[in-house]
């Protein structure tokens, strides 16, 4: 858009269009996200390079709005503390929390019942996430890099 000095496209949601109000992931906007000329929307971007040993072993990205950084930490994690593959990470069940709205939303058998119980005993909301938590992208190093997505 000429002389508004920002482009239009998808990337817009991430602007927050007025204090207060929930933009399309339920993510509250406030003033210091505000659309202005020239400035940058406040973004989930998380291309991420692991390295072990000096090297790159483990690649992740995802798109995915609020559920961007959620969905490459959990990948990473479940590669790396979980000794999962990267095509068995990828695929792992998710869950995501962004504080508001304040509810950890799990995707179909996400978490175990006995852990959904133990956290609402703590005073968490849990909830059911309709469909899946972003996608994610992945590579590792098993002496070959291969992609994988859901």
């Amino acid at each position: 858009m000429e002389g508004a000095g920002f482009f239009l496209n998808n990337e817009m949601d991430d602007f927050s269009s007025k204090p207060g109000v929930p933009n399309v992931f339920g993510l509250i906007g406030n003033e210091a996200n505000a659309i202005e000329p020239n400035k940058r929307p406040l973004s989930s971007m998380t291309p991420t390079i692991v390295l072990k040993d000096n090297k790159p072993f483990l690649v992740v990205g995802s798109p995915g709005g609020s559920t961007i950084i959620t969905t490459a930490m959990q990948t990473i994690l479940n590669v790396v503390d979980h000794d999962m593959d990267i095509k068995e990470a990828v695929c792992a069940a998710r869950f995501h929390s962004q504080w508001l709205p304040d509810v950890i939303q799990i995707e179909p058998y996400g978490l175990a019942k006995d852990v959904i119980l133990n956290l609402q005993l703590r005073g968490h909301e849990v909830g059911p996430r309709g469909g899946y938590i972003g996608e994610s992208n992945g590579n590792n190093d098993n002496g070959r890099w291969n992609l994988w997505w859901r």
